[in-house]
């Protein structure tokens, strides 16, 4: 492991920076939790079966947060055509991760559920949006990770090591949101 050049018994700023953010999310997805638990006990609520996407898209972002971790491996193993293979594939994975959200959204909406109607899938579609907004934000990030994978000269450096673990920190994270929302969708039916 690449050691760090200054004091050890801190957090790196930005991780610390890193895990205010997720913090602020979890609490607004807690939020939104709790609002669709009180909505769904006041009544007028249908039920209806989640698309059968939104569980390919589960394997998608497992798989993908596994291309982010092999490809972090890999960096610190100094194999460095696995680590650039391996963020390819993530960031494809997230690409379709998304593709089959849309895909996902469309068969509700084919099946009579839209943003308009009963309040039950108003909050799907809004929850479920909202976490791709994180995902792309987290393309974003992996692009960047990509920059730095074909752009820069390889060297394992504190540096890099930090950009990348602050990659995989924010790509696991929106991988455990999905799962997290998948389960709380299915066990509120």
């Amino acid at each position: 492991m690449i050691a760090n050049p200054g004091n050890h018994s801190k957090i790196h700023p930005q991780k610390f920076g890193l895990y205010l953010g997720i913090v602020s999310l979890i609490m607004a997805f807690a939020g939104l939790s709790s609002a669709y638990i009180v909505r769904q006990s006041a009544g007028n609520w249908l039920e209806f079966r989640l698309p059968t996407m939104f569980f390919v898209s589960t394997g998608v972002i497992v798989l993908s947060s596994l291309f982010v971790w092999l490809s972090s491996r890999a960096f610190n193993q100094q194999k460095e055509l696995a680590y650039k293979t391996y963020m390819v594939g993530a960031f494809v994975m997230g690409c379709a991760f998304i593709v089959t959200q849309y895909l996902g959204w469309m068969q509700m909406y084919s099946s009579g559920i839209d943003l308009k109607g009963n309040p039950s899938g108003s909050f799907v579609y809004v929850m479920t949006i909202l976490h791709v907004f994180h995902v792309l934000g987290g393309l974003v990030v992996l692009t960047v990770a990509l920059y730095h994978a074909f752009v820069l000269p390889f060297e394992l450096t504190y540096k890099r090591r930090v950009r990348l673990d602050l990659t995989s920190i924010y790509w696991h994270f929106v991988d455990i949101l999905w799962i997290y929302l998948l389960l709380f969708f299915i066990l509120q039916r």
